[in-house]
C-alpha cells in the first residue's frame, strides 16, 4: 500500500468510547495513518501509542504547536472540550491550515442546536426567539455562541469544511454522569417533562467522521444535521437504563431550575462555561426545542443509527454502575 498522510484528529486524549478517540481506532483499523493531538504526554497518550496512533503533544491555543501539528497533514479532524477558547482554537486552526495550503478536508464537529438556533432566527426581537425556543432561552450559550462563529470562521477561510452538526449525545454529562446519583436510587430525574428527543451515540458520529475523512470528496461544504435514530421520552429513556442496569427505574420530572441549582451548580462550579451550557441545554429540551429528528445519518452511514440502549450498554460510566 502506497504511503499515506497522516489525518489529524484533535481532542484525541478523551475518554475511551468518545468521539475522537474511537476515531482513532476506527482509521488505524482501516490502516489510515494518524496523527493525535493531545495536550499531555500521560497514560491516554502512551494508550494511543500503542494503538499505533503517531502522538503530538501541544496546545490547540498555541499557533506554533498548531503548524508544527499540521505537517505533512492533509485531512483534519477538529474538536475540543467545552471552552470559553473555542473559537480561538478553531480560528487558529483555520488559521494554520490556510497558511499550509494543501488540505482537503477540514471536519468541524458542530452542534444539532446550529440547524436550528440559525442567524435568522437568533437576530429577531426577543419575544420571538423566547416563543421560538421555548421561553426560557433567548440567546446562545457561550459555547453555542462559539460554534456559530467557528461555522462562520471555516466559511470565510475558504477550506473544504464539513460540519457535523450532532444532537444530544446519549454520553451527554447530563444523562451518565449528573444522573448517576438518581439512578443508583431507581431513579431518572431530568427537567424534560414528557418532551420526546433523538439522542445519538457517539460512535456513529466518530463512524461518520471517520467516513468523511477517509473519502471527503462527496462531504466538501456540506452541514450535516444527525439525530438518534427515534423521538423518545423520558419514560422510554428511563426503560433503556433499566434493561441495562438489570433493576427498574423510574423516571421523575423535575423543575428545570430546580434541577440546573441542584445538579450543574454545585458539579460545575468550578466550570461556569459548561455550566452555562449545560443548564441552556436543560432549558431548551425541558421546553420540547430539541424535538426534531433526521434521517441524514442512516442515508450516510447505510444502517440504521445505534439506539439509545446500545450506548448506555457501551458506556464506562453506565457500566460500572450494572455491576455495583
Amino acid at each position: 500500500m502506497p504511503e499515506r498522510d497522516p489525518i489529524l484528529i484533535t481532542g484525541a486524549a478523551g475518554e475511551i468510547g468518545g468521539v475522537s478517540r474511537t476515531m482513532v481506532d476506527m482509521l488505524l483499523e482501516q490502516e489510515h495513518p494518524v496523527r493525535a493531538f493531545v495536550r499531555q504526554d500521560d497514560e491516554r497518550a502512551h494508550s494511543l501509542r500503542q494503538t499505533g496512533a503517531e502522538v503530538f503533544v501541544g496546545d490547540l491555543l498555541t499557533i506554533a504547536d498548531v503548524t508544527a501539528a499540521l505537517k505533512g497533514v492533509r485531512r483534519i479532524y477538529f474538536s475540543m472540550s467545552l471552552s470559553p477558547y473555542y473559537t480561538d482554537a478553531v480560528s487558529l486552526m483555520a488559521a494554520a491550515a490556510r497558511a499550509q495550503g494543501d488540505i482537503e478536508v477540514f471536519v468541524n464537529i458542530s452542534e444539532y442546536e446550529q440547524s436550528f438556533m440559525t442567524f435568522d432566527k437568533m437576530t429577531a426581537p426577543e419575544e420571538e426567539r423566547r416563543a421560538w425556543l421555548g421561553g426560557l432561552v433567548a440567546n446562545w450559550s457561550p459555547q453555542q455562541r462559539a460554534h456559530w462563529v467557528a461555522e462562520q470562521v471555516l466559511e470565510w477561510s475558504g477550506l473544504p469544511t464539513v460540519n457535523v452538526q450532532a444532537a444530544f449525545f446519549v454520553e451527554n454529562p447530563i444523562m451518565t454522569w449528573l444522573a448517576l446519583g438518581s439512578l443508583a436510587d431507581g431513579e431518572l430525574r431530568l427537567p424534560f417533562g414528557d418532551h420526546r428527543l433523538a439522542p445519538i451515540a457517539g460512535y456513529d458520529v466518530a463512524e461518520l467522521c471517520a467516513k468523511i475523512l477517509a473519502d471527503p470528496a462527496p462531504h466538501i461544504s456540506k452541514s450535516y444535521a444527525l439525530t438518534g435514530p427515534e423521538l423518545k421520552d423520558m419514560h422510554g429513556i428511563a426503560e433503556d437504563f433499566a434493561a441495562v442496569l438489570g433493576r427498574p427505574v423510574t423516571y421523575v420530572p423535575e423543575d428545570i431550575e430546580t434541577w440546573n441549582k441542584t445538579y450543574v451548580d454545585p458539579n460545575m462550579s468550578a466550570y461556569p462555561h459548561i455550566a452555562e451550557h449545560l443548564k441552556t441545554l436543560t432549558r431548551i429540551i425541558g421546553r420540547g426545542g430539541y424535538g426534531g429528528i433526521t434521517d441524514e445519518l442512516e442515508t450516510l452511514l447505510g444502517r440504521p443509527p445505534k439506539t439509545v440502549r446500545w450506548a448506555l450498554e457501551n458506556h464506562p460510566r453506565i457500566r460500572k454502575l450494572a455491576a455495583a
